[in-house]
Formats: structure tokens, sequence, C-alpha cells
């Protein structure tokens, strides 16, 4: 069973479940959490810098595996999430922050959509933001395809958090594709102007 309480990590990331997330812990007071979360064997909750604030809904992540240790204390991790939760009350008793949390549960799906749509207008975003296709990879073996998408392209961090407070798959997919076709039309616009650019007889030195 997860416990209600747990460390908060605010960081300028939205951490979907299921996707990994390497981290370099150099924070005195993030060195502590760490070291609790290694002990007692739990998680500890990624939620999103808001201003002076942080977002109302998070993931937890889960300390897959220190992949090195700095004589100074510092530590590279690799998690992964796991679960989405809302913050009920924040706690200020230790260095870093706790939260009592509620854990969420996607709502059942009366149908699925079609992933195949979804994955050829991702690869098409793929290619214009990076130059490249994604590497290939089966959308069945993927918790929620729409996180998968979503955390392998450069989106805006609002954008990504109103997807992590979605409790519906379907849902998901249905405002990554919309997302993603008026990302994609600007992606090519600005191709476009490139190519003009570069082609405009005057040479750039």
């Amino acid at each position: 069973m997860e416990p209600k309480r747990i460390p908060l990590f605010p960081l300028e990331v939205v951490l979907f479940p299921g996707m990994p997330l390497p981290l370099h812990i150099f924070e005195p007071r993030y060195k502590q959490m760490v070291a609790h979360c290694r002990e007692q064997h739990v998680s500890f909750g990624v939620v999103l810098v808001k201003g002076q604030g942080i977002a109302p809904t998070g993931c937890t992540a889960e300390i897959i595996e220190v992949s090195k240790e700095y004589p100074d204390g510092k530590l590279d991790l690799l998690t992964i999430g796991r679960l989405a939760f809302t913050i009920l009350e924040v706690f200020e008793e230790r260095e870093y922050a706790e939260a009592d949390v509620e854990y969420l549960e996607d709502e059942p799906a009366a149908e699925q959509s079609s992933s195949a749509s979804l994955m050829k207008i991702f690869e098409q975003c793929h290619e214009l933001a990076y130059g490249q296709k994604p590497e290939e990879s089966d959308p069945g073996s993927h918790e929620s395809l729409a996180y998968h998408v979503a955390s392998e392209l450069p989106l805006d961090l609002e954008y990504k958090q109103s997807l992590l407070e979605m409790r519906n798959e379907a849902q998901r997919r249905h405002s990554l594709e919309s997302a993603l076709q008026n990302w994609m039309d600007k992606l090519e616009g600005l191709a476009q102007a490139r190519r003009t650019a570069g082609g405009n007889g005057h040479r750039r030195v």
C-alpha cells in the first residue's frame, strides 16, 4: 500500500506514469530526501514548479538505480514515474517539503481511440523537431500512449501538466492529436521560413 504522506521534489518537469526520469541530486535537502527514500524503500513526488508555488497534481518517482555517487555526496539517479496524485496538504517539517496525497486512477474507458493516427502525427512532429523519426516501439506496450508521446516531445510544460491531470486516456489522446496538429503546422511554417531565408541570395557568415 502506498504511503499517504510522501516527500515532494518540485522541478520544472512534468513526470508521467511509466516514463523514465534521470536526476542529478546536489542540494543537501534533496540528498536527505533521497537517503530517506532509499532507507524506507518509498517513492517521492515530482511536482511542477508554478511561479512561487507548485502544481496541485504530480507523479510519484520510484528510484530504480543510483548510477553514480560522487565524493561530495551528489548522486545521479534513474527514476521512473509510477502514480499520479493530487496534493491534499503540504508540510514543511523537514528540510524538504512533504505532502498528504490522494492517488489518482484513470476512469474506465468505454472505448479506446485508435493509436494509428496519434502515432502518425507523433512521428511527423518528432522528425520536424529533432530531424529524425522516433525509435520504433509497440503502442500497446505503453501504459498510456498519450503519456509516452508527450514525454518524447518538447511540449509546453503547462500543456503537459494538463495531460497529467486528465483521468481518461481517450481524452488525453484526443487532446494530444489536436495539440500536435497545431504544433506541426507551426513547425512546418518555421521550416519553410528557414528554407526561404536560406535561398534569398544572402550568405550568412
